[in-house]
């Protein structure tokens, strides 16, 4: 896959900032101040970006809106939200929208570079993996990994990568109970920067997908104090 980045950031002194970085390590950057603009070069480039960094704050059309667009026209695309709030809300909203991760300004280089970096490479995963083991199936569900789909009683459901690759951990490991930091570095990787809330966020908005109740969860189970756990035959 092309690296591909949408920037979408309105202050110019950030947006070349980060252009500049994402650059100099081999990403081709295509950067726009509004949301209207960002949504059009999507449409236009015929949605051939591997990743998109969102400013939260925008004239016009704000991050959010771009974001729950961005991920209505595509699960595979990897969102990253950029914003200068650090309240807990802002960080819920972006995610249960669609975003994979967040970055509160100000960051460092290297910290914009750990997370697309990271968030690249499972973005990549969606082309390139292929096993001999295509499907995994726990009752109702059957996860492809070739094709990086899952479903329920035959209904697709649409997953971020984020999403795929949570719950090809859990099929991976049933009735077993997985810790936060361990899905946070198996699926965000080692060198993530970032809270371990992302894990309870997009549990949430996983058992939204996939469970008949989903505040009275039966396969996706929390383990109070530790994590998470599949639960194959509730």
């Amino acid at each position: 896959m092309t690296k591909r980045i949408l920037v979408c950031e309105d202050e110019d002194g950030i947006r070349e900032f980060v252009v500049i970085n994402l650059t100099r390590a081999g990403y081709e950057v295509t950067d726009v101040s509004s949301g209207e603009a960002a949504l059009e070069t999507y449409e236009r480039e015929k949605g051939q970006f591997g990743v998109a960094l969102l400013d939260v704050m925008l004239p016009g059309i704000d991050g959010f809106t771009v974001c729950k667009r961005l991920r209505e026209k595509s699960s595979t695309i990897g969102i990253i939200m950029l914003s200068a709030k650090s309240q807990e809300m802002d960080k819920v909203n972006g995610l249960m929208l669609g975003a994979d991760d967040y970055i509160t300004k100000p960051f460092s280089p290297s910290e914009l570079m750990a997370r697309v970096d990271a968030l690249f490479r499972r973005v990549n995963m969606a082309v390139v993996k292929a096993e001999p083991d295509n499907e995994i199936v726990s009752g109702p569900f059957v996860l492809n990994i070739r094709s990086r789909s899952l479903t329920k009683n035959g209904k697709r459901i649409d997953l971020t990568q984020v999403e795929f690759q949570l719950m090809e951990q859990f099929l991976r490991n049933p009735n077993v109970a997985l810790d936060r930091s361990v899905l946070l570095s198996t699926v965000w990787g080692d060198s993530y920067f970032g809270d371990d809330k992302i894990v309870d966020v997009n549990m949430r908005r996983l058992r939204m997908k996939i469970e008949d109740e989903p505040s009275n969860p039966k396969y996706l189970t929390t383990v109070w104090g530790f994590g998470y756990k599949w639960v194959e035959n509730p």
